[in-house]
């Protein structure tokens, strides 16, 4: 059975990928420059590469007061 991704596999979020000065290519290990939003078999993905929407709201914490606790 195949396991469903939550991510776009792109080389912008690989592990193997560095960022340039361009959004639009990043350099790699395995190929040397390439796209951005392209894949290969090499591709692993780093979660720590994902950047967050500015337009998505940040989850809301419960205030917990610890004196009571």
């Amino acid at each position: 059975m195949k396991q469903r991704t939550e991510y776009e596999k792109n080389c912008a979020h690989c592990e193997h990928a560095g960022n340039t000065y361009d959004d639009e290519y990043v350099i790699c290990i395995k190929k040397g420059i390439v796209r951005s939003h392209g894949c290969c078999r090499k591709f692993i993905y780093d979660p720590l590469k994902r950047k967050t929407s500015p337009y998505k709201p940040s989850p809301k914490l419960e205030y917990i007061n610890i004196d009571e606790v």
